[in-house]
């Protein structure tokens, strides 16, 4: 047992060689009651009895000095130095994360878990970078999250993900870096029978006036097609059914009553349903580019840089375009009838 003087004026008495394991489970205590919001889950997150969670949160206060949680009979959240506190520890502990990453890097390859956040409608073109990286990283796992566009910026800056896959160019996305993958590229989906089937492009004004099926005004996808439906004059569109799946959309869609403006990456995962049709759309006034968004730190984690050098050798967009113009080609030829 040692004792040692702190800056502040007051004694550390533990053991030197476990005083920063110690400091560090509680970190890991703190942020899995932030992430949770709930004494018991947290607990639970961290292996432990609740008791010794709590525990550990409150040694933690004494040796800060400061109230971190507001307490009551249940948890009610954090004091403004509490939340300080836990961004502090979630860097220490990203910090941490990326110093055994970056060692085990240079001894034998990537190892971990690479965590990844995907907006609804990028998740179908995942898979394009994710296998031809496990497949050079055997010894890493992954996880990938469905999420918005905002929630992947606020969990990027609390050290809670490592990488999304979003929308790059379209609605600010903060202090981040970027690697765009792929320009998005609408196709009307309509019944092979409906009045714009069988033309070579179909325009944004004459499919404002089809019955659709969309998604839902909170998806971006939905946004960036209601400013592209407004740059060709057609105004608001209102559809038929509104949905926040891509997977629930081809359902109603497979139907054969309604018609969807659907992005390219889409067609690899769900094809072209029975009954149904692929028009290209006009191109519109802006068009939008598909990307990763990575976190502004120097240095980048290891699995954060292997990631981006396989985005680097992948031709993400060429593999899309090949699915869309084997999709096209399976149809037969259009003819403009109007």
């Amino acid at each position: 047992m040692t004792v040692r003087r702190e800056p502040y004026g007051g004694t550390y008495e533990g053991n030197t060689r476990g005083g920063a394991a110690v400091l560090l489970r509680q970190l890991e205590y703190l942020t899995a009651l932030a992430r949770t919001r709930h004494f018991a889950r947290a607990a639970e997150a961290c292996h432990v009895s609740q008791p010794s969670l709590s525990a550990g949160i409150r040694t933690l206060e004494r040796e800060l000095k400061v109230m971190i949680v507001r307490r009551g009979r249940r948890f009610e959240g954090f004091t403004p130095e509490g939340e300080r506190v836990v961004m502090w520890a979630r860097r220490i502990l990203a910090e941490r994360d990326a110093l055994r990453d970056d060692v085990a890097a240079m001894d034998g390859g990537p190892t971990g878990v690479l965590r990844i956040g995907a907006i609804p409608t990028a998740l179908t073109a995942a898979q394009l970078l994710t296998m031809p990286f496990l497949d050079r990283h055997p010894q890493v796992r992954i996880s990938l999250e469905s999420m918005s566009s905002r929630e992947m910026v606020h969990r990027l800056a609390e050290y809670d993900l490592d990488v999304g896959l979003s929308y790059v160019d379209g609605e600010p996305l903060g202090g981040v870096r970027t690697v765009p993958l792929y320009r998005e590229r609408h196709l009307l989906l309509t019944p092979e029978d409906g009045e714009l089937a069988h033309r070579p492009r179909a325009g944004w004004a004459d499919v404002a006036r089809l019955p659709l099926c969309l998604l839902s005004p909170q998806m971006q996808n939905r946004r960036i097609l209601d400013r592209c439906f407004a740059d060709a004059g057609a105004g608001a569109v209102s559809a038929c059914l509104e949905t926040d799946t891509v997977s629930a959309l081809y359902a109603h869609l497979g139907t054969r009553r309604w018609s969807s403006v659907i992005a390219h990456a889409w067609l690899g995962l769900f094809g072209v349903p029975a009954g149904m049709r692929l028009v290209p759309m006009e191109r519109p006034a802006r068009s939008y580019h598909v990307g990763l968004v990575l976190a502004d730190r120097d240095p980048a984690l290891s699995l954060v840089r292997a990631l981006v050098d396989v985005a680097h050798q992948v031709d993400v967009a060429g593999e899309l375009d090949g699915v869309l113009r084997d999709s096209l080609r399976g149809q037969a030829p259009a003819t403009d009838d109007g």
